[in-house]
């Protein structure tokens, strides 16, 4: 055992998604959030925020993140804004905002804007030299609804500037704790307040009404504008009130700072529901984006307790080895919490933990205790419990307990580095077998496989017969048969789905995905490709872009050994003459009778289209062998007006793409009639 070494960088996978709860949380999520634009939200933020939070974690790359808005509120003209209002990214804790602030360094940042995160409505309002011409609510974030009289009547709302700007001020309509005590408890808050008001018809209450800016533009000048700190002096100059803000250099002082405000919140005239922290330099490009990169909403959290921290244990998960604090009990969320997660190295060593630290714990609906930090000065436990009279640096363990292997502190990990560790192996055969979907050989039998060590490598499992399956307890001759059989059963994947059963650090279908579609599209590409090309790909960074080219590296022998025993192949790259189903998406619902589910998926993705786990708006088909079910995504599919085909349209859809238009418009039936009665 010895103290924390040096950081280097590496990143933990999000965890993996469960069709049916995703389902679930999307169509909560939009029916929440169609409440909370028209002014009558149903539940409270921080009820809201888990349900965000859970999606985030089940499914990080799912279309309901990257949305923003909602659609306009009928009879009121729309226009388009000037400034685009994309949903900012959120760190509900400080290990999140410790990875986007190190992007932000890394990429040139020396220092950051942290505003009060104002928790109201968005506004644009929208200058032509100087004259006010009309004020636009958020809407999708594109085209929003005109206001402008309601506008004009709210506190804030200069109809004339000093000089002659064009272009366009956003800010937020909020109304004061005051205001809604006096005349609006019948609304939940004054954030649903505000909403409604607003949007009123006759305006009615606008005057009750204040507007707080925060960010500007001029029309067609990138460069009007290139600090955040002037921009903001510029817009005090007009006379608007701006958003409380402070310039800090540190991350970690921002850390402090938002553990600071939280506790000043309840005291402001006006509610705010964390921080907005900016990259100082205006980037009006990164500013169109829909999810700009250089700001973060860094949000308060929902429920914190001060404790002591005792002890850190270590995990085992594979080759990884992850930190639990072992704190003094606390009560979180109805539970009393000596067990939380402190995820990686570079956690403890950011927050300047030890033993004894005087600690702050907190707890996101279902999800594990983390510890969050160090504990604001003067921060006294319950019970004014102190921490040991002597306090001590946290030891990490430097071997490895299965192989005695050295260990390796990648930073974001400690793990194994021994290739050839029982743990590391056994994990990955485990993770190609659930890729590849092969229910029938469980994970008793995979392990009973791996200590007799008849399978050590993915390759391995591709040499076992049917008569050594025999000797394993519980398998007889037709039940070895079957397991045999499906082991064997010809599989072409495509290449995305291939590298993600190999198991590596942090990498899954749905980043290899990214990879392919950016050109490295076959196996041989790949395995050529620069570190600092494959880093250049959107969305994954240098991090990602090591644990590719090492886990290359580090299975190529394995690879190569299964593609050599004519069971597996990887399908060939997509091209614009083989893709009939791009810009298709199709959702799976029911078991199919003709394949499994992964394997149809696989088919749609080889032919360029894509696949989703829920029933939204732009989904193409739901493939299904009951139309007629009253299932929730056979209803919501329908109400969409999205079609709903049978398994069987669709494999004859697989097989003769000719037929999708027909399909998309609900014509095959009458076009086949041996299809008659079968489909739709």
């Amino acid at each position: 055992m010895a103290k924390a070494p040096a950081k280097k960088n590496h990143q933990k996978p999000p965890p993996g998604a469960k069709a049916e709860r995703l389902e679930a949380l999307e169509q909560l999520i939009r029916r929440y959030q169609d409440s909370y634009y028209n002014g009558e939200a149903e539940i409270s933020d921080e009820e809201f925020d888990r349900l965000w939070d859970e999606l985030k974690a089940l499914d990080g790359e799912h279309p309901l993140l990257k949305q923003v808005g909602a659609s306009g509120v009928d009879g009121f003209p729309k226009a388009r804004h000037l400034i685009p209002m994309g949903s900012q990214d959120k760190a509900a804790n400080p290990e999140e905002f410790r990875a986007w602030a190190r992007k932000m360094q890394a990429a040139g940042a020396q220092s950051f804007v942290a505003q009060y995160k104002l928790d109201g409505a968005s506004l644009e309002l929208q200058y032509e030299q100087g004259a006010l011409k009309r004020a636009l609510t958020r809407g999708d974030g594109t085209v929003g609804d005109v206001i402008t009289r309601n506008a004009r009547r709210m506190i804030g709302v200069i109809p004339r500037l000093d000089l002659p700007f064009t272009g366009g001020v956003r800010g937020e309509v909020v109304m004061t704790r005051a205001v809604w005590e006096e005349k609006y408890q019948d609304k939940a808050n004054c954030r649903n307040a505000a909403n409604g008001i607003m949007r009123r018809k006759d305006g009615a209450g606008c005057e009750d009404l204040r507007l707080i800016t925060y960010d500007a533009a001029a029309a067609g000048d990138d460069g009007y504008f290139t600090d955040e700190i002037e921009k903001i002096a510029w817009l005090g100059q007009r006379g608007f009130e701006v958003a409380v803000y402070r310039e800090i250099q540190d991350p970690e002082e921002i850390i402090t700072y938002r553990a600071g405000v939280s506790e000043l919140r309840k005291g402001l005239p006006f509610d705010i529901d964390g921080l907005v922290v900016k990259h100082r330099t205006t980037d009006m490009e990164d500013l169109r984006r829909p999810r700009p990169e250089r700001q973060i909403a860094f949000k308060f959290e929902l429920e914190t307790a001060v404790s002591v921290l005792r002890a850190v244990e270590w995990s085992e998960s594979g080759a990884t080895y992850t930190p639990i604090g072992v704190v003094d009990p606390v009560r979180l969320a109805g539970t009393t919490v000596q067990r939380a997660n402190l995820n990686n190295p570079d956690m403890i060593r950011d927050m300047g933990l030890r033993i004894g630290s005087v600690v702050l714990v907190v707890k996101r609906g279902e999800i594990i205790p983390k510890i969050e930090g160090l504990a604001p000065a003067g921060a006294v436990p319950p019970g004014g419990a102190q921490g040991p009279a002597e306090i001590r640096d946290i030891e990490f363990p430097q071997t490895c307990g299965s192989c005695g292997s050295p260990l390796e502190d990648g930073g974001s990990r400690l793990l194994c580095p021994n290739v050839n560790c029982p743990k590391r192996l056994l994990h990955r055969i485990e993770k190609w077998v659930a890729v590849l979907d092969i229910r029938e050989l469980g994970e008793k039998l995979i392990r009973q496989l791996f200590d007799k060590e008849r399978v050590r490598h993915i390759q391995d499992l591709y040499t076992i017969t049917p008569e050594e399956l025999m000797e394993f307890e519980r398998m007889g001759e037709l039940s070895a048969a079957k397991v045999a059989r499906h082991i064997q059963k010809k599989r072409e994947l495509p290449l995305a789905a291939f590298i993600a059963g190999f198991d590596f650090e942090g990498v899954g279908e749905t980043i290899m995905e990214k990879v392919v579609r950016a050109g490295f599209n076959t196996l041989e590409k790949l395995r050529a490709a620069p570190v600092e090309d494959l880093a250049e790909v959107y969305g994954l960074g240098d991090i990602t872009a090591r644990a590719i080219a090492e886990g290359l590296r580090e299975t190529a022998e394995s690879m190569d050994a299964v593609l050599a025993s004519g069971i597996i192949a990887i399908a060939p790259p997509p091209s614009g003459a083989v893709q009939p189903l791009l810009g298709c998406s199709f959702c799976f619902t029911g078991e199919l009778a003709s394949m499994k589910r992964n394997h149809a998926e696989e088919q749609v993705k080889a032919m360029g289209g894509s696949v989703k786990s829920s029933v939204g708006k732009a989904l193409s088909f739901l493939v299904t062998n009951d139309p007629a079910s009253s299932s929730s995504k056979n209803k919501k599919a329908q109400s969409l007006g999205i079609p709903v085909i049978h398994e069987d349209a669709f494999l004859k859809l697989l097989s003769d793409p000719s037929i999708l238009e027909k399909l998309k418009t609900g014509d095959f039936q009458a076009d086949d009639p041996q299809a008659q009665g079968e489909l739709f």
